[in-house]
């Protein structure tokens, strides 16, 4: 059996290393067509793509996902991570905060986010495992929260994740009743996400209802974290490596909920291109996020490439809005794309 910290070095390794995609199943943006706008009279030079998140300004709707921490190999890359995001002024999330809440040995791979990303919006993570067997579940959270003075929190359902791995604890009794709790004692915003197997409207709608202020729908197509574990014990059930639902399915059904809900609606799982980071923001997507594609741009070309990449998605997504006809993002929010079978 590993402990927290093995474990997480092991998922590093395997994410950089191994093909742990889904093979079968796409995110879905395939499916769609921008419309062009032959008669565009955007300016390309005035494109905004500024929007608030959290209380926060950011350049730019996208989010350097939760990925590590509580490792010594995580330290640099946190440390990377969170200069590219203050380059940016783009938001960013840690990993599981879990190993800090009973080891400090490596306090310092979460903490070195927050000095290294000056203001912009860091979000803490923990699982909901965790949360739902929490005796003390919100002097858990502030803890969390003040390791990094972190902006909003986020609690990720794994349960696909949590029933595959050989450490696993598939046992989310209590969630929701603890989850509502945090939300009525936590200052912060709180937020639910997938790791891949995505969020549907009905669970949604319910953690919206308790006060929650976020969905990540973390949805398949891109890292299949039951691949992830299937690799780590040497076994393969083909079924469930491919078990999810697509992030662009996830997208749709849950934009139709902001008519009663002022919430943050987060696109991630296998946003890995521009193109798709924009499809996810016309779907209904507030803010798009990636883990994967970043951290393995981070370790293979560096810091400098990593912003270089980034900054090529941002300026190519702002000419998909200059042929779209969108000033900006609500402009573009506002837009249908076109489904592909429809084109012939």
């Amino acid at each position: 059996m590993f402990n927290i910290s093995e474990r997480k070095a092991e998922h590093i390794r395997l994410c950089l290393k191994e093909d742990i995609s889904y093979s079968e199943k796409n995110n879905g943006f395939e499916n769609y067509e921008f419309p062009h706008y032959a008669a565009t009279e955007v300016n390309a030079k005035d494109i905004n793509t500024e929007l608030i998140f959290f209380s926060k300004k950011i350049a730019f709707p996208f989010l350097i996902s939760c990925m590590t921490g509580g490792t010594r190999e995580s330290e640099k890359i946190n440390e990377h991570l969170a200069i590219a995001a203050k380059e940016l002024n783009i938001p960013i999330g840690v990993g599981s905060q879990r190993q800090a809440l009973t080891d400090d040995s490596f306090l310092s791979s979460y903490k070195i986010i927050r000095e290294n990303a000056g203001n912009v919006p860091v979000l803490g993570n923990i699982g909901a495992a965790q949360v739902a067997k929490s005796k003390d579940i919100v002097s858990e959270i502030k803890k969390m929260i003040d390791m990094i003075n972190a902006d909003a929190m986020v609690i990720h359902l794994n349960p696909l994740q949590e029933i595959v791995q050989m450490e696993g604890e598939p046992d989310f009794r209590g969630l929701k009743k603890n989850v509502e709790k945090i939300c009525n004692k936590i200052s912060v915003p709180i937020l639910i996400k997938e790791v891949g197997s995505g969020i549907t409207h009905k669970v949604a709608k319910q953690y919206l209802e308790i006060g929650v202020r976020g969905i990540d729908v973390a949805g398949s197509g891109g890292t299949s974290w039951s691949k992830v574990e299937m690799k780590r014990k040497n076994e393969y059930n083909e079924y469930f490596a491919e078990w999810g639902l697509p992030t662009s399915y996830c997208l749709r059904k849950n934009a139709k909920l902001k008519k009663k809900y002022d919430f943050i609606l987060i696109a991630s799982g296998g946003i890995n291109s521009y193109h798709e980071l924009a499809k996810s923001l016309v779907l209904g997507a507030d803010i798009a996020a990636s883990a994967r594609i970043v951290l393995v741009e981070l370790i293979n070309n560096g810091l400098e490439n990593l912003i270089l990449m980034l900054k090529f998605w941002f300026e190519n997504v702002k000419k998909i809005m200059y042929l779209t006809g969108s000033n900006n993002l609500e402009e573009f929010h506002k837009l249908k794309l076109i489904i592909k079978d429809k084109l012939f």
